[in-house]
């Protein structure tokens, strides 16, 4: 008979799992590591349940979640990650992590704190220390994350590696306490995002594609408002498989709410000194050999990006396939001074790019010498949009090495004077491209 296991006082369930302690934890220095390990392991022993933690702030190191187990976080929980790195994190990838498991669930309205701002994970650098993630899943099925406010991880804040069936609902993230802390990581299939709300320094919603022979798809994404210093809406880095059957729809994008580790007034012309603002509203990128196809987005408003949609395809790590990708009803206001961008390689064409009802309001800005730049090529260098320069010779829309590409109702209004022409379009092939529409130049140049 499925448990169900109330961590209050003076209540014990069996003799591996003493329980009665937990309030005495509450707001000292003594992990409940062990306490809380117990109670999760005994309930997956007996059937399954639920381990519910009470109100209170407790410190524990990496709690393993098991097959049949819901670990509920009260209201006014707060499970702060030890700052012991990495000994308190042995057993697992994150304050609470779970590998192999099945019919596994974190919910509640209790917070996970990783103290990402602690000096014991300060003194690593970007992609240093292999720092633990807030929640991490690894191989699991059937996973579900619902209500959770996770703040200031040390690394990644939500990490999903190879799972399938993950049901994410009403997560909150806040994350700018360190380098690479982004928002929810994606790595897995048959997944469900919804309702989520995330601030994040470095990428906020990010599938990634680690294994070669895992490919994630079948992934939805909708109604979440998010935030981020980098790429708030990505697919790739990395994509060693690939990406399949995934839609994102209506999202809100917004400028982060504070930035400690960037300051891209300092890379990005056009950017103001203290500007907060992300990279790519909507990255997509194929760069590490994996086939990503059939991907939609839609009903998605931006603000606070330099530029609205990205998209790469290139041979970082050898030359995949890009193709099926739509963006519809789409509204951004950008920062800078790169438009949209689309970019293959020679022998690595993207194949299938629609755009419709897109309206994108833009500072402008660009010069006469903007507009007379011949970009680089950049056959494997790492996918970002100012991996082609600082600058664009379009001020609307710049498309290269692509074909099958269909423009229906692009709209670009300019704030200042912009020398540039509305698009560029560089060995693009059967390209169709009606009502593009600016207050600037309206030429569109091929080439």
């Amino acid at each position: 008979m499925a448990s169900s296991i109330f961590l209050i006082s003076s209540m014990m369930y069996g003799a591996d799992a003493d329980l009665s302690k937990i309030h005495s934890y509450a707001g000292k220095s003594k992990p409940v590591t062990g306490i809380v390990q117990q109670a999760i392991d005994y309930c997956s022993n007996t059937g399954g349940g639920t381990v519910t933690i009470p109100l209170g702030e407790y410190i524990t190191g990496a709690l393993v979640l098991k097959s049949g187990v819901e670990l509920h976080l009260s209201a006014g929980c707060v499970l702060k990650g030890s700052t012991n790195h990495p000994d308190d994190y042995a057993a697992g990838r994150g304050v609470i992590s779970a590998k192999g498991a099945h019919n596994c669930s974190v919910t509640g309205l209790g917070t996970i704190d990783g103290q990402g701002q602690h000096e014991n994970f300060q003194r690593y650098g970007n992609n240093q220390g292999n720092r633990p993630h807030a929640l991490f899943f690894e191989d699991c099925t059937d996973v579900t994350v619902k209500d959770v406010y996770i703040r200031n991880a040390a690394w990644w804040s939500f990490r999903l590696f190879r799972c399938d069936g993950v049901t994410i609902d009403n997560v909150k993230v806040y994350s700018h306490a360190i380098v690479n802390n982004d928002g929810i990581d994606i790595d897995a299939r048959n997944v469900t995002v919804s309702n989520c709300r995330i601030d994040s320094d470095d990428d906020g919603i990010c599938l990634k594609s680690d294994d070669p022979d895992f490919l994630p798809e079948n992934i939805a994404i909708t109604n979440c408002v998010i935030g981020s210093n980098c790429n708030p809406i990505k697919l790739g880095t990395s994509g060693y498989c690939g990406f399949r059957n995934i839609s994102v729809s209506n999202c809100v994008i917004h400028r982060p709410a504070e930035s400690n580790v960037w300051n891209w007034s300092k890379e990005y012309r056009e950017v103001e000194p203290g500007e907060l603002t992300g990279l790519a509203g909507i990255a997509v990128e194929s760069v590490d050999g994996g086939n990503l196809e059939n991907v939609q987005f839609s009903n998605i408003t931006m603000t606070g990006v330099i530029t609205p949609i990205f998209v790469c395809l290139n041979g970082r790590h050898g030359v995949g396939t890009l193709r099926n990708v739509t963006f519809e009803n789409i509204t951004a206001q950008t920062t800078g001074i790169i438009p949209t961008l689309i970019s293959g390689v020679p022998g690595g064409i993207i194949d299938g790019i629609t755009m419709r009802n897109i309206v994108v309001e833009s500072k402008g800005r660009g010069t006469a010498q903007d507009a007379s730049t011949n970009l680089p090529e950049n056959l494997n260098g790492y996918p970002e949009n100012r991996m082609y320069g600082h600058s664009n010779p379009a001020h609307g829309l710049y498309i290269r090495h692509a074909k099958n590409v269909s423009v229906d109702n692009f709209r670009i209004n300019l704030k200042d004077e912009d020398a540039r022409p509305a698009a560029v379009l560089v060995d693009v092939e059967n390209a169709d491209i009606e009502k593009l529409s600016t207050n600037g130049d309206k030429s569109i140049v091929k080439k």
